[in-house]
């Protein structure tokens, strides 16, 4: 798989907050789109259903690092989908309510 995502989708992938933040931090765009999802979409996406699959509680660690980084909290996806779609149609509250304040102000 790390062969196929960019280093900072791999890092949205994984969950891995620490590292996306290290990318951003280092000049990766934070609204790069790949394979058809921008790194916001793809965030929300995985926390979504990596909680559906997994049982456990949601988590909003790589969406925040986005969205602290600048990622734009309205760009669609090239789908049409956009971050709060992804939310909206995972029950992710917490991602709503993050994407809702940065929307806001």
């Amino acid at each position: 798989m790390s062969d196929y995502w960019t280093p900072a989708h791999h890092a949205v992938e994984r969950e891995d907050a620490e590292a996306l933040a290290r990318l951003l931090a280092g000049g990766s765009d934070p609204n790069e789109v790949f394979s058809n999802m921008t790194l916001l979409t793809h965030a929300i996406d995985i926390e979504g259903d990596g909680s559906l699959q997994s049982g456990q509680p949601l988590t909003v660690h790589t969406t925040a690092v986005l969205l602290a980084f600048g990622a734009d909290p309205e760009l669609a996806d090239p789908d049409g989908h956009t971050p709060m779609d992804m939310a909206v149609h995972y029950g992710h509250d917490p991602a709503v309510n993050l994407l809702r304040a940065h929307i806001s102000g």
